[in-house]
């Protein structure tokens, strides 16, 4: 059992205004006991950094519907350059199956599909909330 409990930023980057499975997957992760902030539609990069940061988040969740995703390279070197380099980047939404091999290699943890069980996607957060944890220590101790 983790000392407490996960933080996770649901949000929706860029001109997609399309928020209702974000709201859906941020309302179970909630039900699950997650400390969960939500975002309204239309974030930029710059604001989920500094979001994530004020609220000390393990894992960051990103809805896309209109090709938003293809931002996340930027979202991740933002983190990165931000000192953030332990959360753990999700994807959901409509990923083009062609498009999601570059999205994995540029750093995204996982991505959903629709039709994604709630209890795929909770089991999934926890996990990748292990790996955060477990990556701010070691970098911590360095």
């Amino acid at each position: 059992m983790m000392a407490y409990p996960e933080r996770v930023l649901v949000t929706k980057i860029g001109f997609d205004g399309h928020d209702r499975g974000s709201r859906v997957v941020a309302a179970f992760l909630r039900d699950a006991g997650m400390e969960v902030i939500y975002t309204p539609p239309w974030q930029e990069i710059e604001a989920v950094v500094k979001l994530a940061m004020q609220e000390d988040v393990d894992l960051i969740g990103v809805s896309s519907l209109a090709t938003d995703h293809l931002i996340m390279p930027d979202l991740i070197a933002a983190l990165r350059d931000a000192g953030m380099d332990h959360v753990r980047l999700i994807v959901g939404g409509i990923i083009p199956q062609n498009e999601q091999p570059e999205l994995l290699n540029a750093g995204v943890s996982a991505i959903f599909s629709p039709g994604a069980t709630s209890e795929e996607i909770v089991e999934t957060v926890r996990g990748l909330v292990v790996e955060a944890r477990a990556a701010r220590e070691c970098a911590e101790e360095m």
